[in-house]
């Protein structure tokens, strides 16, 4: 009797993938996110479903291995590179969590621009006399910057556009389709002009740190920055500073330098910030849809198919001959 394929997810998924995939193979999920554990635990898997950053040299201790899917967009999860001179299949969903992503830009650039949140504090504590000390603004007429203008940099600015009216402006590292809701311009003018600043560009060597105090110092007094990227994009000191003395006037961050963050980090007492711990991709909806298409990803391969987007094309004819 043929041995069934293994599939082994760095986390839990969503319960239907988790039963579609008991049905069709040997379904385990690593007992926790340790470095060793998940080594450990690849050892004998034939498919990875990848929720946390994996050790570098996950690879060379998982002889078995062909599939590894990203459940999700960002690579930096995956050491790509290791991957493809072990000659395993990477694959990544960059359509699963777009609309989710773009909504909570929505509702980050709302609650902002309102101070819904500040404002509900104070009347909760103070009464009805908060609405005086409040004053909001509109965002219509107003600039909005995007770095990084791919999925989800264009749904953000396609939503901003048509239902408030904003002139979007954008950098990107690679050329922008003619025609978009964004006008292309540098990175510096972004911050230059813009009076709210998205970033949705991926992490990469020469992206870390992007947002640091010479580029903060570019920005327009009270202008708001809106993070759903990765947070080592920001320098957090330079952006503390900048909240502190009033150069920025709000910032909403969803993801960090260090995750989960730690309950001494800086970024917890700085003053006009708003954190939420890394929830801008995961709907109901769309946690459903990631994992659904990771699990449908993973057996696919196993079985000669490639995944939706295939990240390393070079490595695949080894595996139609096989």
């Amino acid at each position: 009797m043929t041995e069934p394929f293994r599939v082994l997810a760095t986390s839990p998924l969503h319960p239907d993938a988790e039963a579609f995939l008991r049905e069709r193979c040997a379904y385990v999920v690593a007992p926790d996110t340790r470095p060793e554990t998940l080594k450990h635990a690849a050892a004998d898997a034939d498919a990875l479903i990848v929720r946390v950053r994996l050790p570098d040299d996950i690879f060379d201790r998982a002889p078995r291995l062909k599939a590894c899917i990203r459940h999700g967009v960002g690579l930096d999860f995956i050491p790509v590179e290791a991957a493809t001179r072990a000659g395993i299949v990477v694959g990544n969903l960059p359509d699963a969590n777009t609309q989710a992503v773009v909504e909570h830009v929505v509702g980050c650039a709302l609650m902002l621009a309102k101070g819904f949140h500040d404002l509900a504090d104070d009347f909760r504590a103070n009464g009805w006399a908060a609405r005086d000390r409040h004053p909001s603004r509109e965002l219509a007429g107003r600039t909005l910057g995007i770095v990084g203008c791919g999925r989800i940099g264009r749904g953000v600015a396609r939503a901003m556009k048509q239902a408030l009216g904003m002139r979007v402006i954008g950098y990107n590292r690679s050329a922008m389709t003619p025609g978009d809701d964004i006008e292309p311009t540098t990175l510096d003018e972004v911050f230059r002009q813009a009076d709210m600043i998205v970033l949705t560009i991926a992490l990469a060597p020469e992206t870390r740190g992007v947002v640091d105090a010479r580029r903060l110092a570019l920005m327009k007094p009270g202008a708001l920055l809106i993070n759903v990227a990765r947070g080592e994009l920001i320098d957090d000191v330079a952006l503390i500073a900048a909240l502190e003395n009033g150069r920025l006037g709000g910032a909403a961050l969803d993801v960090f330098d260090r995750e989960p963050l730690p309950p001494d980090h800086i970024l917890l007492s700085a003053p006009r910030l708003f954190l939420t711990p890394h929830v801008a991709g995961g709907t109901r909806e769309s946690l459903r849809r990631m994992s659904m298409e990771a699990a449908e990803d993973a057996l696919a391969v196993l079985q000669g198919k490639p995944p939706r987007h295939l990240i390393n094309p070079e490595v695949w004819p080894a595996h139609t001959t096989e």
